[in-house]
């Protein structure tokens, strides 16, 4: 399965899968190429160590979303992936777009979905009083964080937890989480 990862900043999930490619853990999945929308984004030298190609298209040469998405499109589809990973991509992208990776796109979302869609999920967590949190990954559809739900996993919300707190122990999970849906896609447990 030809994976191309698409970020926009520091790559934590990014690591995360590639420990996994590099430990032999991804099962049939390969990294082909990671793809950025931001030059400076430090998930692209994470990408250069672990020698998996790299791609920047900024969408702020565009004038509309619709043209920028074309163009990732175009650069996309040039690895021949099976499967579109966003992976901190902080781009929301058109329907065209979508629908053209339909069952080949995925996210990973800070919540336990349909819960708390967009920003701020952790805060809105906590002002809720919820005793559990966690992360989602779900199939990409034109409606945000919207998509059937692949997988998700949970985290305790403990007494004392700030927003910081609770974020890194989700995102500590999302490290788990994100790479083992992504084996098991290529390996056929999960279906597309």
């Amino acid at each position: 399965m030809r994976v191309v990862c698409l970020i926009s900043g520091g790559g934590t999930n990014l690591q995360a899968l590639i420990d996994w490619q590099t430990k032999g853990l991804l099962g049939d999945a390969a990294i082909v190429s990671v793809i950025s929308n931001v030059a400076s984004a430090y998930g692209l030298e994470r990408a250069k160590k672990a020698s998996i190609p790299t791609a920047v298209l900024s969408h702020r040469k565009y004038s509309d979303r619709l043209l920028f998405d074309q163009a990732l499109r175009s650069l996309i589809d040039g690895y021949d992936p099976d499967l579109v990973v966003l992976a901190g991509f902080m781009r929301i992208l058109t329907a065209e777009f979508v629908t053209h990776y339909h069952r080949r796109l995925i996210n990973i979302h800070p919540s336990l979905l349909p819960k708390y869609k967009g920003l701020d999920t952790h805060r809105r967590a906590l002002d809720a009083g919820d005793t559990v949190a966690g992360a989602t990954v779900h199939w990409v559809t034109e409606a945000l964080d919207a998509g059937d739900i692949i997988q998700q996993i949970e985290v305790p919300i403990v007494a004392d937890d700030s927003e910081e707190s609770l974020k890194a122990r989700v995102l500590e999970a999302e490290h788990t989480l994100y790479p083992s849906v992504i084996r098991d896609l290529s390996l056929g447990v999960i279906s597309c």
